[in-house]
């Protein structure tokens, strides 16, 4: 018989080759290589964002080639296209003025201005500030940074003669031309929580702040959305990266609470100076507990200036997310009236509604979804509806243009074309009688469009995951005026880049279409064996695959071994129908599961290289929520989740995404008073949420799971996974957790650049068997500030 520790000293011996036989390194250089900053350093610009000159067909706009930084003039009615200014004359004129060498290819101008009235342009270098002047290419040095701080929270009248701002939580004006900068208080009333400050809690006193007010096209009045506050429960954080470990206060309203912010719209003359507290509108709707006038969530935040400064128009919803009323007041005696109305059940979409003032208020377009296709529709100035603008089995999305001469809309939509990707936004042109439709943008691919200020001139960047992006120049007959970039791909080529693919699958209804992206490994083999992750964001508004060219961290990941996706789910995204969209409501913790499971069962059966017994899942926020929900409801298909900043508990995430998703209900009670000699009887209204939870869940832990949360985040709080790891404990379940120090919702930095390689090692670790001890100290390139 062999002794029992020479037995064990042959079977250690065996074992251990078996394991590393069997382990497969994850490919961490070629994933260095391959990071979203790496890939941006060798394209350069993705795209063309136009800076529209007001007033004119002209515009200006900068662009990152493989020779540097670029500016370029651009006339639209000429078809124009030349530099701003001569880059190398530019760098030589810096350099005498600060004695020091400056490269032309790489020059930093911070915050860069045009103002076409003059001819010239501003920026700052090295805090100093700078004018250029075009018609002699003269540069010119002005004050520093610091004599200009007045633009941070100055609010200039459009005619340039007024700046509002806030102090002490007022309301304040000054002339410009006022050498003594002499202050006219507005208003007396403001408070903290009950400001007219940009940033309602902040405590600093006496100090020039910026407002909440927005000045009307006429420069005579002034309107201001300002929110009571007062009420509503605080939430804190702590910073403990601080010299003193401090505590940070704000207000966080909560799904069913009934302290929630109650909100005002107030006007005021800007010529008279003498209404003290201005006019506030009335807004409030008895029927309606808790409404709310706009808001961050509406398109312009739901509310609607003029031509001229005599009325306002604005949107109002109740609670329940269910009912809009437009509202028409009059900025002088605060009356108001309702226009029309609309009832969408479950919610209203507000993240695609719109209205459009037409000719001062003659007539409206409104976007509704009340045929379960959002479409736009045209109303006459008393708030009739005239006709539908747009109609079919499609969405129309945001409005690009209206030409009030030629009584035409342009507007994207989505869907529209039969065999084309209806995630693809494209370019179209309507008159208001609904007549004569026509598509502007004819190339399969998504089009991002910016248009002109004056004319119907376009900015259009089309792209597909696999078609680097294109940007052209329009006219408003779609006619390309001139082609502006073209994304150079040609050093991610030379490094071996391949680009993602797109691909279809049926979600778990057998009926409904689910799009999403895959992204492979550059050394692919197709007799391979890989591993799958899943990328995954539940929406509802916006899915997590990339429908256009960009750079995305999934390909640095696919890098290390993997097969990496991403796709949509029912209840995913507003462009769709307003069935899809609907989908999840009521349901936030498991809706978006089904689909992404039986989408990856698909592709394992479509692709022999996908392992189904290697699935990976990630996301972050909502993503972060639904990774760990997909983990604790199919142990036994998903095998591991990294899961960061997750919502884990949405009875504690704010009012505003829980109530609209999962839904609120308001229960009145008669309270019966015996304080007098009769009877009386009044009424209270509460409202009720609950939503199912990933802490209800802990018990099912199998597999591998990290979570990462930031130690100050005032989004998604770290008690959303602070309870999540209670939970998991209580159940004696094993799992990895970590608390970034000093990072909000999003990670920044250092700290970003982290956490991807954080994630890389725990698939790598969980997946392919790669548990090297350098693994993590490949080089974390610095981040740009």
């Amino acid at each position: 018989m062999i002794p029992r520790y020479i037995a064990l000293a042959i079977l250690f011996i065996f074992v251990i080759p078996i394991q590393s036989a069997t382990a497969q390194k994850a490919n961490f250089e070629q994933a260095e290589r391959f990071t979203e900053r790496m890939m941006e350093k060798m394209t350069g610009s993705t795209e063309v964002n136009p800076n529209w000159i007001e007033d004119q067909d002209r515009f200006w706009y900068s662009y990152d080639t493989s020779s540097g930084k670029h500016w370029y003039f651009v006339d639209a009615e000429e078809g124009e296209k030349r530099p701003l200014f001569d880059r190398q004359q530019m760098s030589a004129q810096l350099a005498t003025i600060f004695n020091k060498p400056f490269n032309h290819k790489e020059l930093d101008l911070k915050e860069f201005k045009y103002n076409t009235k003059d001819q010239l342009f501003t920026f700052h270098v090295d805090s100093i500030n700078f004018t250029y002047k075009l018609e002699n290419n003269r540069l010119i040095k002005g004050d520093s940074v610091k004599k200009k701080e007045r633009e941070r929270w100055a609010t200039y009248s459009p005619d340039s003669t007024w700046i509002a701002y806030a102090k002490n939580h007022n309301l304040y004006l000054m002339q410009t031309d006022d050498p003594d900068s002499t202050e006219y208080q507005l208003t007396t009333s403001g408070e903290r929580w009950y400001s007219f400050q940009a940033d309602a809690g902040d405590t600093t006193s006496n100090k020039k702040l910026r407002s909440v007010a927005e000045w009307f096209e006429d420069s005579n009045k002034l309107y201001a959305r300002r929110t009571d506050e007062r009420k509503v429960n605080e939430l804190w954080v702590i910073n403990s990266l601080k010299e003193r470990p401090s505590l940070e206060t704000y207000k966080y309203p909560m799904p069913g609470e009934e302290n929630v912010p109650q909100h005002e719209v107030w006007t005021f003359e800007a010529d008279t100076l003498k209404d003290t507290d201005g006019v506030k509108l009335e807004t409030d709707k008895k029927e309606w507990k808790d409404d709310v006038i706009g808001g961050a969530f509406f398109n312009n935040g739901g509310i609607y200036p003029g031509m001229d400064s005599d009325y306002l128009y604005m949107l109002r919803r109740n609670r329940e997310w269910n009912k809009v009323d437009v509202l028409k007041a009059n900025t002088s005696t605060g009356k108001t009236e309702v226009l029309f109305s609309e009832t969408s059940k479950p919610y209203f979409n507000v993240m695609l509604s719109d209205l459009a003032i037409i000719n001062g208020g003659e007539e409206f377009i409104w976007w509704s979804e009340r045929t379960g296709w959002g479409q736009y529709y045209l109303y006459d100035e008393n708030g009739n509806l005239k006709n539908r603008i747009t109609d079919g089995y499609y969405t129309a999305g945001n409005i690009a243009k209206i030409d009030t001469t030629d009584r035409a809309l342009y507007f994207t939509a989505y869907g529209k074309e039969d065999g084309m990707n209806p995630y693809y936004g494209h370019l179209y042109k309507v008159n208001f009688d609904g007549s004569d439709m026509e598509r502007l943008t004819p190339q399969n691919a998504t089009h991002e469009i910016t248009a002109s200020e004056e004319g119907n001139y376009f900015v259009d960047n089309y792209s597909r995951v696999d078609l680097p992006t294109r940007s052209v120049l329009r006219n408003g007959d779609g006619e390309v005026i001139t082609t502006l970039e073209q994304t150079n791909v040609s050093r991610m080529k030379e490094a071996g880049w391949q680009p993602p693919e797109t691909f279809k699958v049926k979600a778990a209804d057998d009926a409904t279409d689910i799009y999403g992206v895959m992204w492979k490994p550059n050394d692919f083999d197709s007799t391979k064996s890989y591993p799958i992750i899943s990328y995954v964001y539940p929406g509802p508004q916006t899915e997590p695959f990339p429908i256009g060219f960009s750079h995305e961290d999934e390909k640095a990941l696919a890098e290390l071994g993997f097969i990496v996706v991403a796709m949509g789910q029912r209840g995913g995204s507003p462009i769709r129908s307003k069935y899809y969209h609907n989908f999840g409501y009521g349901n936030l913790r498991d809706y978006p599961l089904k689909d992404n499971k039986y989408g990856l069962e698909q592709l394992a059966a479509r692709h022999q290289y996908i392992n189904l017994d290697k699935v990976g899942i990630y996301g972050h926020s909502g993503g972060g929520f639904m990774s760990t929900a997909a983990l604790l409801n199919y142990p036994d298909f998903y095998d591991v989740a990294v899961s960061s900043s997750g919502n884990h508990d949405n009875n504690i995430y704010n009012m505003w995404w829980s109530e609209i998703h999962d839904g609120v209900k308001g229960v009145t009670t008669k309270i019966k008073s015996d304080s007098s000699a009769t009877d009386s009887v009044t009424t209270k209204t509460e409202f009720e949420s609950s939503i199912e939870t990933n802490i209800d869940l802990a018990g099912n832990l199998e597999g591998d799971l990290l979570l990462v949360h930031g130690t100050v985040d005032d989004n998604v709080h770290p008690a959303n996974t602070i309870r999540l790891a209670n939970a998991l404990i209580k159940h004696e379940k094993k799992f990895d957790f970590m608390m970034l120090p000093g990072q909000r919702h999003g990670y920044q930095g250092e700290y970003g650049a982290y956490f991807e390689r954080l994630r890389w090692r725990y698939f790598a670790e969980h997946l392919l068997g790669d548990y090297r001890p350098d693994r993590i100290d490949y080089n974390i390139p610095e981040q740009d500030n």
